[in-house]
């Protein structure tokens, strides 16, 4: 029997399923679509598509570095309690893994993380997700990833509200260059990697910054100091000094260290270079946080009751 597009859009409305397995559904049981149903299901595909527009806000941040690569993988789920169970963790430990040992680099790796495979079951990282989803009943997805390299030196790590060794709330990594002593290079790179998960900075330096940003900033300030009613010499010196400290807030290496608020993260690594024995870069970092950016689904405790009881 010849499968037709409309046929296989009816399918993808019954079951939520992707096109491709829609098709795969029809062309195995002849264009029954009962059975194409029923085939679905069988595979998981059905359950697993199903949910996949339930808001995945909750899960964990997977860390893995070693040496002078390092990766971080954002892989959600709907409920905290599924983040707190020990076969969510192993997944997501497995995925950081993969996102580390790929060949992809900078911020936008996540598509290439997902079409790589997972050692334990041989699948791709979405498929492996998706059986997982089969399996534990509500909607999962590995939604960022970040991988970060240098030629010489360390990709340091640090996890905050650690879950389980290598996971949790939010992960950071940061790319260290120098040729200097790797232990006391490593030491540093962690507490920049904490500094870096209290303050969440917009970019590495000025010059990283969005200019949109930068000139959505200065257009504000610019109309505060209008305010002002002084003259335009002095508002421009107005604005010089306020824009500095906007940068003092945002930018990584103008940043109050956390550990030492008297010296700046740029004068904290400067200050280092003398026990690690070498010159010493920050070349990139990277942070991520679960949930970040998603916005959730809000239901009050007797509506969620209610929907439970069918009411």
């Amino acid at each position: 029997m010849a499968i037709t597009a409309a046929m296989v859009k009816e399918l993808r409305d019954k079951t939520g399923a992707g096109m491709m397995d829609s098709k795969k559904a029809l062309t195995e049981n002849n264009g029954d679509m009962e059975a194409s149903v029923d085939w679905l299901r069988s595979k998981g595909i059905a359950k697993a598509d199903k949910k996949a527009g339930r808001t995945a806000a909750e899960g964990l941040v997977g860390v893995a570095a070693e040496g002078t690569v390092g990766a971080a993988v954002e892989v959600n789920s709907e409920t905290d309690f599924v983040a707190r169970n020990a076969e969510f963790q192993e997944m997501v430990g497995e995925i950081a893994t993969v996102a580390r040992d790929i060949d992809a680099t900078g911020h936008d790796t996540i598509a290439a993380v997902q079409g790589a495979n997972v050692p334990s079951s041989g699948k791709s990282v979405e498929e492996h997700i998706k059986d997982k989803v089969a399996t534990v009943g509500e909607n999962m997805n590995a939604r960022r990833a970040a991988r970060l390299t240098v030629n010489e030196g360390v990709v340091a790590s640090y996890v905050h509200n650690a879950a389980a060794p290598g996971m949790g709330k939010i992960g950071v990594l940061v790319a260290m260059e120098s040729t200097g002593d790797a232990a006391k290079l490593q030491e540093l790179g962690r507490k920049i990697a904490m500094h870096i998960a209290a303050t969440s900075p917009a970019s590495l330096d000025v010059d990283d910054l969005d200019p949109s940003l930068v000139e959505r900033e200065k257009s504000v300030l610019t109309e505060q100091a209008r305010e002002s009613g002084k003259p335009d010499a002095v508002i421009e010196k107005m604005i010089v000094g306020r824009m500095n400290k906007f940068y003092q807030e945002v930018c990584l290496m103008k940043q109050d260290f956390v550990m030492n608020p008297d010296l700046s993260v740029e004068k904290a690594v400067a200050e280092a270079e003398g026990d690690i024995g070498a010159p010493v870069k920050i070349a990139a970092f990277s942070r991520l946080a679960v949930g970040e950016g998603i916005e959730k689904e809000e239901e009050d405790f007797a509506a969620e009751v209610a929907k439970t009881m069918g009411g």
